[in-house]
């Protein structure tokens, strides 16, 4: 048996105020560490921010390396876990910016940021898309990450798991307008959850945010899933907490071979998945 500790925090970051999210965000990792040992923590796509800023983006924007990560790479380091969190990167020229998340290391160290590649509406005019899916080498195997809306897209999870990962970190901002009835995109997380899952038999730790914005109302519903698409833990209210599961990664193993998913796929008739429309 190969089994880490892993765990989705569910938080509710509060609209520009970067240092009280990065003060709440250690607070979760000293909670979450003092109680166990923990290999893999998630956070909320754009956790340190919030989401509906517009052009306040660029205020809070930040370069990777910079103060968030230098102050969650000794977090990481103090405890010696992965943590994996949302948040607003640029580049060199201010104005390019990117709904990124990180991934640091065990020992304080940047494994890497990946940028949102798939950005809904709003989100098109504040960022830059991404232009690739990345693994990061974990110290107990591959990890994917994908952002939001990217989860709504087989295409990006697949992808990660061709290229090895066998735990997708899922980092969102996943919620409906106040006056929409919540169960439409309470179902819709649900089922891309599972189905990401069950579809590449890995696992998901899937962090989603609560709270509420001015156009959105964020309902959590944090978890984590295996590759079977079962539920090891989950946030079923919408409160601060975190979705803790200790799961054995030969499991992902075991069921890809069983299951047959990788190996009998016939990518010479997928030729229209790549086409554009």
């Amino acid at each position: 048996m190969q089994e880490i500790t892993v765990a989705a925090v569910q938080m509710y970051p509060h609209l520009g105020k970067v240092e009280d999210n990065l003060i709440a965000m250690g607070k979760f990792v000293d909670k979450i560490c003092t109680e166990q040992k923990v290999d893999l923590i998630v956070f909320p796509e754009l956790a340190t921010t919030g989401y509906e800023l517009g052009l306040r983006f660029t205020d809070v924007a930040e370069r990777v390396p910079g103060q968030a990560v230098n102050l969650l790479a000794q977090r990481a380091a103090d405890y010696s876990t992965h943590i994996v969190f949302g948040l607003v990167s640029k580049e060199k020229v201010e104005s390019i910016l990117y709904n990124a998340a990180v991934v640091i290391g065990p020992d304080g160290e940047l494994l890497g940021e990946y940028r949102k590649l798939h950005l809904p509406g709003e989100e098109r005019l504040a960022f830059r898309p991404g232009y690739r899916l990345l693994t990061f080498e974990a110290t107990f195997g591959e990890i994917g990450v994908v952002l939001g809306w990217d989860l709504a897209f087989p295409e990006a999870a697949r992808s990660l798991a061709l290229d090895g990962a066998e735990v997708l970190c899922v980092c969102a901002n996943w919620g409906h307008a106040p006056n929409v009835e919540r169960e439409q995109p309470l179902q819709e997380w649900r089922t891309y959850v599972q189905a990401r899952a069950m579809e590449n038999a890995f696992y998901v730790v899937a962090s989603n945010r609560i709270g509420e914005e001015y156009s959105y109302r964020f309902f959590g519903e944090s978890m984590v899933v295996g590759p079977r698409g079962e539920v090891y833990a989950s946030i079923d209210e919408e409160i601060e907490g975190y979705a803790l599961a200790t799961v054995d990664l030969d499991a992902v193993r075991v069921a890809r071979e069983e299951l047959q998913l990788i190996q009998c796929r016939v990518p010479a008739a997928y030729r229209s998945v790549v086409r554009k429309y």
